[in-house]
């Protein structure tokens, strides 16, 4: 089914790289658009206290989102790419890899599936992605 794009939904867990610190953590973000073939727009980080970083990079393309717990050697990701230039997983493996990730779970949603958007599916008012 075409849609208009597709959202990874990623876990990183037991990384081996400290968490914390916008620079760093801005400058991944980025690099990993880049990786992905992504336009960067704009982007906004935020430094928690005591620790933990959240922020987005804004790209032409949608998104790309991080959420750190370095307590927890963890970081949830999420990356949003609409159109056929820009590859997702490009960007969720760079940060995994760049992180030394222990482990990673990834869920992959479609977005804007083009039957719901053109009604050629009926839709109930309340649906999952199962039901699609």
């Amino acid at each position: 089914m075409k849609t208009l794009g597709r959202h990874l939904l990623g876990e990183l867990i037991g990384c081996k790289v400290k968490l914390d610190g916008v620079p760093f953590i801005k400058s991944s973000m980025e690099e990993a658009a880049i990786h992905a073939n992504a336009t960067i727009i704009e982007s906004v980080f935020h430094q928690f206290s005591p620790h933990g970083v959240s922020g987005v990079v804004v790209i032409a393309e949608s998104h790309l989102t991080i959420h750190t717990w370095p307590e927890l050697n963890y970081a949830a990701v999420d990356v949003f790419t609409c159109g056929d230039t820009v590859d997702p997983w490009k960007a969720f493996n760079f940060l995994k890899d760049l992180f030394k990730a222990e482990k990673s779970i990834v869920k992959e949603i479609t977005r804007g599936h083009y039957d719901l958007l053109n009604n050629k599916v009926n839709p109930s008012t309340e649906m999952t992605y199962q039901d699609i």
